[in-house]
């Protein structure tokens, strides 16, 4: 992508991180280890995280996991050069004009996910760091509701309505972005993403 004569090239995990925050870059990470590959820095530190916790019984949520010391290092590098590209302010950790407009131009080209089959594996990591919950819904349901990414969908009335939008929260792929977030990894993000 090119801004300003800049040209941007950003892994799935920077451009979830740009919209929700930690917990939206550690929300990618556990989706990218469901295929068995070689790891790059923030999956290696999250799944870590996991197998820890899992040794001491404790379950951890994205907020306690992004909230590790090994995950908010490697959040840490993402965030340099992110800062270092322009992207992210330093002071209050928020994106930038320049990333705002960057995750807007993304989400216009690369539509929210409507059927499971058809993306590569890259492709589904970019779906989800662009579109949170709503991508996860579409592509692993079962694996996000089992690894807690996304909630149990409670549905009221007589009539269960298949094609109506569920839990969507601002910036889980309702049309808007949310990249409304600060901290340090152990306190910001959006809705729980």
């Amino acid at each position: 992508m090119d801004d300003g004569g800049t040209a941007f090239r950003l892994t799935p995990y920077e451009i979830a991180l740009l919209r929700g925050g930690p917990p939206a870059a550690v929300t990618v990470a556990v989706v990218a280890l469901r295929p068995p590959r070689p790891l790059p820095p923030l999956e290696r530190a999250v799944l870590d995280c996991l197998d820890e916790r899992d040794e001491l019984d404790e379950p951890g949520g994205l907020r306690e996991i992004a909230a590790h010391p090994s995950v908010r290092l490697a959040v840490a590098g993402l965030r340099t050069g992110l800062t270092a590209a322009g992207l992210l302010r330093t002071v209050l950790p928020a994106p930038t004009r320049a990333a705002r407009r960057l995750l807007r131009d993304l989400s216009e080209r690369h539509a929210p996910p409507s059927a499971r089959h058809g993306l590569t594996e890259d492709g589904k990591l970019l779906a989800v760091a662009l579109h949170g919950k709503a991508a996860l819904r579409v592509l692993v349901p079962r694996f996000a509701l089992r690894a807690g990414l996304t909630e149990r969908v409670e549905v009221g009335g007589k009539r269960l309505l298949g094609h109506s939008p569920r839990n969507l929260a601002p910036g889980d792929g309702d049309g808007t972005l949310a990249p409304h977030w600060c901290g340090d990894g152990g306190g910001g993000g959006s809705a729980g993403d």
